[in-house]
């Protein structure tokens, strides 16, 4: 059985072309918190929130 030391493996080169955010993926924290204020009291409770949202995504070049 032979061993591979630290030094002979070879580092994985990175990526340095970054894939575009995907809106379903922007923004998890006041996604989150907007939908559960939908489910829990209505969007008509919950426009303050929903408007942190698109302040959000907004801010990441998403035209909403």
């Amino acid at each position: 059985m032979s061993t591979v030391s630290a030094m002979s493996i070879e580092p994985v080169a990175e990526v340095t072309e970054k894939k575009p955010l995907k809106a379903c993926c922007a923004c998890p924290d006041t996604k989150k918190v907007r939908d559960t204020c939908i489910i829990e009291k209505g969007e008509e409770n919950c426009t303050q929130l929903i408007d942190a949202h698109k302040d959000c995504m907004r801010a990441l070049g998403f035209k909403i």
